[in-house]
């Protein structure tokens, strides 16, 4: 017979989970916005709108039309994978890292036609990553 010696759990700790369950929330809220905002940017590009600025020449470079579609296709993506992450459930949590990160490897390729969206988004995405990844809903449940 093994006897578990006690866990002893620092007010640090449980804080550090308490801060980043909450921001794991406001993580789904943002990723779901920033869904939202590449769907229209998405249609904005599929419909050749007068905003962006084709500039020189761009070693990635397609079409306004298929960075539409890719920002439109991505942007329900990362809708619905925010929705998902409210639940708080493992898979979610994982399919919100992998969004994220296409979604930093799409505004990075996008940063010649929208330089600021595009960082800012970047910067968004890099916070859910953040607070999805140290966030620990059994570590919160044990406090």
């Amino acid at each position: 017979m093994t006897v578990n010696p006690p866990t002893t759990h620092s007010s640090g700790n449980s804080t550090r989970q308490g801060f980043a369950a909450g921001t794991s929330i406001a993580a789904a809220i943002v990723l779901m916005t920033v869904g939202i905002l590449q769907i229209f940017q998405g249609i904005s590009a599929l419909a050749n709108d007068d905003v962006f600025v084709v500039g020189p020449e761009y070693v990635y470079q397609f079409d306004l039309t298929a960075w539409g579609w890719i920002h439109l296709i991505v942007g329900i993506v990362v809708v619905l994978v925010g929705l998902a992450l409210l639940t708080g459930a493992t898979w979610a949590r994982v399919a919100a890292i992998v969004i994220a990160a296409l979604s930093i490897i799409a505004n990075f390729l996008w940063i010649p036609w929208y330089p600021l969206w595009s960082i800012l988004i970047i910067a968004l995405d890099i916070v859910v990553i953040w607070a999805v990844s140290t966030w620990s809903p059994d570590r919160v449940r044990d406090v």
